[in-house]
């Protein structure tokens, strides 16, 4: 509960009613935590990020095609990519850039062995 002149209370206050004195049973409380009371705080907040789903892909090559060209494809046609054979593939978060790596077979699957990752300047760097 708060009550009280709002241009003199101070933030993180929690203020009891006005009867008299504090001794008189109001409650006071400062917002001062203990640094445990911190330390679960932060683990609440990075178990709900932890949650957030993303989306990762790598990217093997590009090419431009004109709709002629993308009209005669059929079983069989080879597109050309940009990349050349060998070339690091670029990992993606959400379509940000976060590593870099080599393709790699794992049981008939394919995989990629990540080779760089790119540092958290390098990544704020990108987002200007």
């Amino acid at each position: 509960m708060t009550v009280g002149n709002p241009g003199k209370m101070k933030p993180g206050v929690t203020y009891g009613p006005k009867t008299g004195s504090a001794a008189s049973g109001a409650s006071v409380k400062t917002g001062m935590g203990t640094s445990a009371d911190k330390a679960a705080s932060q683990k609440s907040n990075m178990d709900f990020i932890l949650d957030i789903p993303l989306e990762i892909s790598v990217e093997l090559g590009r090419t431009t095609l004109m709709i002629n060209d993308l009209l005669k494809l059929g079983q069989g046609s080879v597109i050309e990519l940009t990349k050349v054979a060998g070339d690091t593939l670029e990992v993606l978060a959400n379509q940000r850039l976060i590593a870099r790596g080599e393709v790699v077979v794992i049981n008939d699957k394919y995989g990629i062995r990540l080779t760089e990752i790119i540092s958290p300047m390098e990544r704020i760097e990108k987002l200007r």
